[in-house]
């Protein structure tokens, strides 16, 4: 367990499932591509990493525009069957310029399925929040980073403790990768676990003395940063801009982890995360690349 001492917490309206921390290792392949325009998010980022040979992945993208664009973002549940929902659907007029984007790619009922967090620049300003995958359409390429998954995958099937359809890491077929391929662990945290820890007790289990996060989504129950900063709303959606765990002088594996929050206004907050007070909301996916 690593349910954040003194902090915040967000009832859900289900069971609390075990295991709190889900990780599954496998191995995985860097690879560079360009998005094409006029696809959906989702069919430009699955095309080239069905070409590749990759059902699994996780992905950034950095820079190009889209239009039309549709996000959501964290708002108060209308009932008691969720403890946090989304906004009504947002489309800005004169879609957006990308800044960056986290996505976890893998299946739903079969078929291909993302989840993507990103910044970006619209009429009304610098926003954050949930892109949807279907109704935005790339208007002009994008830069395209990703880790093709090997042996481990992301699934997305209900969740009895949330009610929301979630991705979670599942083991998956091996595939021979070429050099370059790294050990990864393909992760999911629950609700009220701390994030920061988190990271570090998937490490130990591992036996990895030293990790980074590639891409990676969630949301918190509010956020608190070194900086003294902190975000109130008591959900959050966040995309890890830069995540590291490391030994200590000591020996002491500690996870640094820096973010961008979207708060219900679709306002971003930026900085490192404070440990042991940084609970999940609904659900962090993550990808923990091994390094010496």
């Amino acid at each position: 367990m690593t349910q954040a001492a003194g902090a915040r917490r967000l009832p859900q309206p289900g069971p609390a499932l075990e295991p709190r921390l889900e990780s599954v290792p496998g191995q995985a392949l860097p690879l560079a591509f360009a998005l094409s325009p006029g696809l959906t998010l989702l069919e430009a980022v699955g095309r080239p990493l069905r070409e590749a040979g990759f059902a699994h992945a996780m992905v950034t993208l950095e820079g190009g525009s889209f239009g039309p664009f549709a996000y959501v973002l964290p708002a108060p549940s209308p009932d008691a069957a969720h403890a946090a929902w989304y906004s009504a659907t947002q489309a800005p007029p004169g879609g957006a310029r990308l800044e960056r984007a986290n996505i976890t790619f893998g299946l739903r009922d079969g078929q291909p399925w993302l989840h993507c967090h990103a910044i970006w620049q619209e009429a009304a300003g610098r926003r954050a929040g949930h892109v949807l995958p279907e109704e935005s359409i790339l208007a002009a390429p994008m830069a395209a980073r990703a880790w093709g998954l090997s042996g481990i995958g992301f699934l997305a099937e209900p969740d009895a403790e949330t009610n929301f359809t979630l991705f979670h890491p599942v083991p998956d077929a091996v595939r021979a990768l070429p050099a370059g391929a790294a050990r990864v662990i393909a992760l999911r945290i629950r609700p009220n676990e701390d994030v920061v820890t988190a990271l570090e007790v998937t490490c130990r289990r591992h036996g990895f003395a030293g990790a980074v996060l590639r891409g990676s989504v969630g949301s918190l129950v509010g956020s608190a940063f070194a900086h003294g900063g902190m975000v109130a709303d008591h959900a959050t959606e966040i995309l890890v801009t830069d995540g590291r765990v490391s030994a200590d002088r000591a020996g002491q594996l500690r996870a640094e982890l820096a973010v961008a929050v979207a708060d219900m206004r679709g306002h971003v907050h930026e900085g490192a995360l404070l440990q042991g007070v940084n609970p999940v909301c609904i659900t962090f996916e993550g990808l923990l690349e091994e390094v010496a």
